[in-house]
């Protein structure tokens, strides 16, 4: 047996799995705003969100694919590089899911990547001018998501006071649901690609793929299937704790506000996407909630959007050192390598199985959204029952 494509073929499951995180713990980018003022029912939301990450697949090329590819350079990735990066990743993904914050999977995978390739050939190893692309990425891209929220919010409301619509009107609720689709769409092609780029790495860097003169690689198409399939099933399963954050706790969402956050993350996803940035979808969405939270007066929750930030702060140095050791634990001499490695492996999947089995739930959400945000329906009263309401 070949060891080595045992070995390929367990890391190429492990960026999968990576990718699956990607789609529960960012599928609140677009799900938080429907589910928060009921324009779908939370367990629909989430497969509509899903078909339309899978959707990007027909649509979209690799540019986000291979800026993620050449990260470290392909002298350097191997098996071993990529393992790390991917296990740090995973583990900071499910660590912030756990408690609830939207930080980004995309950062964490970068810095995954940055780290190993640190430890394992050092500051040469690693290609600068993709690394500050994700860097200015950081801090651009959720300026630009808070300020087009911030002033679509006044769009909005303009079209609310022109046709007198209340807040949670059902125009606002299907223009949630396009706008939604869109966020949707826009995830699926900036991060599945984040999944291809660090498979088309891998397979360059052990002679199962060539890279252009260029640098670029044509990603092949059963790679793209299987991270747009992986990041949609990851949808699929919710990651309902990061969902009440962001369509909860960062403001009071209604339809119309709905509508402007969605149109922010769009704009910035859209962009980047173009531009072959991989930004984050998550720091993109929820600076347009903050953003029409306060255009429309609903205001912020300056501590949770104080611990969002930190978490963004945080992402890429924590990602950083977790990858330099775990690619540091694969290097120990002899026997040492597998055991340490094995053993963390099956700590850190024990401790995954032991959360996902008592993980907030889509009914448990759904039971913390306000009442107003509820479509009232009329209940015809009895005249001789007027005044004590319909009976228990």
């Amino acid at each position: 047996m070949d060891l080595t494509l045992v070995a390929l073929v367990v890391v190429v499951a492990l960026a999968l799995l990576f990718d699956f995180t990607n789609g529960f713990h960012d599928a609140a980018n677009s799900v938080s705003t429907v589910v928060a003022t009921r324009a779908l029912p939370a367990k629909a939301a989430v497969w509509f969100s899903a078909f339309f990450n899978f959707a990007a697949v027909f649509f979209v090329g690799t540019a986000v694919a291979n800026t993620v590819a050449k990260t470290v350079h392909a002298d350097v990735t191997g098996i071993a590089v990529v393992f790390a990066a991917l296990f740090a990743a995973i583990v900071w993904n499910y660590s912030t899911w756990w408690v609830g914050m939207p930080s980004s999977s995309s950062h964490a995978l970068i810095g995954g990547l940055v780290g190993a390739g640190l430890a394992a050939g050092g500051i040469d190893a690693i290609s600068w001018p993709s690394v500050q692309k994700v860097v200015i990425a950081i801090v651009v891209s959720p300026l630009v998501a808070f300020a087009i929220a911030f002033l679509a919010m006044f769009l909005v409301a303009g079209l609310r006071k022109a046709f007198g619509m209340s807040d949670n009107a059902k125009p606002f609720k299907w223009l949630q649901l396009v706008s939604a689709g869109a966020v949707s769409f826009g995830h699926g092609a900036n991060d599945a690609q984040k999944t291809m780029g660090v498979i088309a790495a891998l397979l360059v860097g052990t002679g199962h793929l060539a890279a252009g003169k260029d640098g670029n690689v044509a990603v092949p198409l059963w790679v793209e299937f299987a991270a747009y399939a992986a990041i949609a099933a990851g949808t699929v399963w919710g990651g309902w704790k990061i969902i009440e954050t962001m369509g909860l706790k960062i403001t009071t969402l209604h339809a119309s506000s709905g509508v402007a956050a969605n149109i922010g993350a769009v704009s910035a996803i859209f962009g980047a996407t173009g531009l072959g940035a991989p930004i984050s979808t998550t720091h993109a969405a929820a600076s347009s909630i903050a953003g029409a939270g306060v255009s429309s007066g609903m205001g912020i929750n300056l501590r949770v959007v104080g611990e969002m930030v930190l978490a963004w702060i945080v992402t890429m140095p924590a990602a950083i050192m977790l990858s330099f050791m775990a690619f540091k634990m694969t290097q120990l001499p002899g026997i040492l390598s597998w055991v340490f490695t094995g053993t963390a492996v099956l700590v850190v999947g024990g401790l995954i199985v032991w959360a996902m089995r008592r993980s907030m739930t889509a009914e448990d959400v759904e039971a913390e959204i306000p009442d107003e945000n509820v479509l009232q329906i009329p209940v015809p009263v009895h005249p001789h029952l007027e005044g004590h309401g319909p009976a228990a």
